[in-house]
């Protein structure tokens, strides 16, 4: 184990100010598992670092633990906290350059706003990219007004990473059974839900350059690519697509293996998308460094595409 290089990508930190945000993920797990994820998000230095080696990572790629400023009303604060967050990042990762990179936090109760915070954090403070925490405070991404931040986020060429988050309304069918909704089921259903919508709304077609990263294998999605076209191609609804459904999933739409450490899902998700559309993370401090590294030491994956999935894509597609 640890013979191979790895670089990874869902790797949180919480910045000063942040934690009312985080309980609402935090709320539900027990205290002691509590502290132990506030004192590992908090940390930059020992914790972190050792973690690092243990599981062979070179390098991280560090964002901010959801839902983050996706939850705030005020669309000033947001701009302003977004801001504080990418410049404490960018201060924490001049410490140690040569094992962190970042993503920026992003205000997407503006567009216009988020596209600028966007240029900057690329542009002045280096950053490689953003993760976003899902839809904000219930607005998606496929609306129309997004379009210039996504013209922005083009013309920069990197990626969004598309986290997480609870649904804005609890569906009907997942009334009663509080299990569902969070972790364990509805945040994949979100998310996966949210980049179909960027998908069958047109994004990937008026901006055909764009890289939005998923999650958690993909959230479900690498595995209905054939479903997709199968009935998109009957139940169209008037939506006119330049490529199929499954065109998109595997160029436009990239996955890692955060969270999901089973190598019979990541040879399907590999077969589905091609090697080069999968790329390792973990989830930490959320998920085991060991385990993930563990699991993709032994999956059953020839060399060059396990080099591809542990260092090469991500290197390659976040310009490291």
């Amino acid at each position: 184990m640890n013979q191979v290089r790895k670089i990874a990508l869902e790797e949180h930190f919480n910045a000063p100010g942040f934690e009312s945000y985080s309980e609402v993920f935090l709320k539900n797990i027990p205290v002691r598992v509590r502290k132990e994820l506030s004192s590992r998000l908090n940390d930059f230095d020992d914790l972190r670092l050792a973690d690092m080696d243990k599981a062979g990572v070179e390098k991280v790629l560090l964002s901010q633990s959801g839902p983050g400023v996706q939850a705030e009303q005020d669309t000033i604060l947001a701009i302003r906290k977004a801001q504080e967050n990418n410049d404490f990042l960018a201060d924490r990762i001049a410490r140690n350059p040569d094992r962190y990179a970042g993503f920026a936090t992003l205000p997407m109760q503006d567009p216009k706003a988020a596209a600028a915070e966007l240029e900057r954090a690329v542009k002045q403070l280096g950053f490689k990219g953003s993760m976003v925490n899902g839809h904000t405070l219930g607005v998606y991404y496929d609306d129309p007004i997004y379009d210039p931040f996504w013209e922005i986020m083009q013309e920069l060429d990197v990626p969004m990473y598309l986290h997480p988050v609870n649904f804005h309304e609890v569906p009907h069918n997942m009334v009663g059974q509080p299990i569902l909704p969070g972790a364990v089921w509805g945040w994949g259903v979100e998310t996966g839900t949210h980049a179909l919508r960027l998908l069958f709304g047109g994004v990937f077609d008026r901006f055909p350059k764009l890289k939005v990263v998923l999650g958690h294998m993909g959230e479900g999605l690498p595995f209905m690519r054939w479903r997709f076209d199968s009935r998109f191609a009957v139940y169209s609804q008037g939506i006119s697509l330049d490529r199929p459904p499954s065109a998109y999933i595997g160029s436009n739409i990239l996955i890692t293996t955060s969270g999901v450490c089973s190598a019979p899902t990541l040879i399907g998700a590999i077969g589905e998308m091609g090697p080069e559309a999968v790329m390792f993370s973990i989830d930490y401090p959320y998920e085991s460094s060991e385990l993930a590294a563990e699991f993709i030491e032994q999956a059953p994956l020839d060399e060059r595409t396990r080099a591809l999935v542990c260092y090469d894509n991500a290197k390659r597609i976040f310009k490291l």
